[in-house]
Parts: C-alpha cells; structure tokens; sequence
C-alpha cells in the first residue's frame, strides 16, 4: 500500500508567517502519535509568493481521515483559533488554504 501526502497550502498575510509558525509550534506532539503518522514539515516560502505549505503524510487515506476525526485535531485547532483570537495579530495567520492530495507511488532517501 502506498503512502498519502497531503499538502495544506496556506496564504500567509504580510507580517503574518511569525505568528503562524508559532502556532504550528505550539500544537508540536498532537499528530506524531497518531496511527498511521509518518512525517510532518511545515514549509517557508523564500521565492517571495505569500504561500506556506503544511505538508504531511500517512500510511493511508483512512489514516488521515481518522486523524481528521480525532480528538488532538479538534483539541489542535482549538488551541490555533483560541490563540488567534489572543494574539495582537487579531485574527487567523492565513487568509485562506487549500487541500492538496497526492499517493506516493515514488520515495528515494539518501544513502548513508
């Protein structure tokens, strides 16, 4: 069975992507252990675009899906939006996001 990844690509106001990384900091040890979890990166755009990409990904489809339904999800997002209503940004760090789903069919490591 192959791996999914799933890319969340968020639009990162001006100024914002401090607050967000932060964020992201913050919510550390919620998806790690989670079934089916195999790596998380939240990326930094440096080509000038206001894009950050959440990218994650997981033995499978299921595994993700159960992931979304969980309970450190929903405590993970709570945590982001009670922090966002806290912060002197005053308001969400990205204005909008997008889902990206990808199955790995490809995967090549460095040797050591």
């Amino acid at each position: 069975m192959a791996s999914v990844v799933k890319f969340n690509v968020l639009t990162v106001p001006p100024g914002a992507g401090a607050t967000l990384e932060e964020r992201f900091a913050k919510r550390a040890g919620l998806v790690e252990n989670q079934p089916g979890f195999e790596e998380f990166q939240l990326l930094r755009p440096v080509d000038g675009t206001d894009k950050y990409i959440v990218y994650t990904r997981w033995r499978s489809e299921e595994d993700y899906q159960n992931w979304l339904n969980s309970e450190a999800f929903q405590r993970g997002h709570a945590q982001a939006s009670e922090d966002s209503r806290r912060s002197s940004q005053g308001g969400p760090a990205a204005s909008a996001s997008e889902l990206w789903s990808f199955e790995v069919v490809q995967h090549v490591q460095a040797q050591d």
